[in-house]
């Protein structure tokens, strides 16, 4: 039953109760598209998953072997190093800055071959630079 003088018009607690009820709605299908990346990319020993963060600000990647549950390798626009490199964290240049840090870090622990997990994210944009970067400095995926 709606709050007293809500019945003719639209009250603040019913927007907000329709908010709140949109954003779980818009979680809910970004949880679906996740799970539908993961459960068709697995990460293993030779061929680890390289999973990526996205933000309005910053943008992350991690290299996961899921076999054993390590994290083998990590970038981030967060961290000290890259900081005063790039100016701001979410545009293309800085995820093409991680993509070559990344690519760096793995050929230096080993890694050759990855599999690309975009999360819920689209290719396309600061997922796709991050990619094309991480390609162009010797990361097979």
């Amino acid at each position: 039953m709606p709050p007293d003088g809500c019945e003719s018009v639209p009250c603040a607690a019913s927007r907000v109760e329709r908010n709140v009820n949109k954003q779980r709605e818009i979680e809910l299908r970004r949880q679906r598209r996740r799970n539908h990346v993961r459960n068709r990319v697995r990460g293993t020993a030779e061929c680890p998953r390289l999973t990526v963060q996205r933000s309005l600000k910053h943008i992350s990647v991690q290299i996961v072997d899921d076999a054993a549950g390590r994290t083998l390798a990590s970038a981030s626009t967060r961290d000290r190093d890259i900081r005063g490199q790039i100016a701001y964290g979410g545009n293309k240049t800085a995820a093409e800055t991680i993509g070559k840090l990344i690519a760096e870090k793995a050929l230096g622990a080993g890694i050759k071959r990855v599999a690309f997990d975009r999360g819920h994210c689209k290719y396309h944009g600061r997922v796709a630079a991050l990619a094309a970067a991480a390609r162009g400095a010797g990361l097979a995926f």
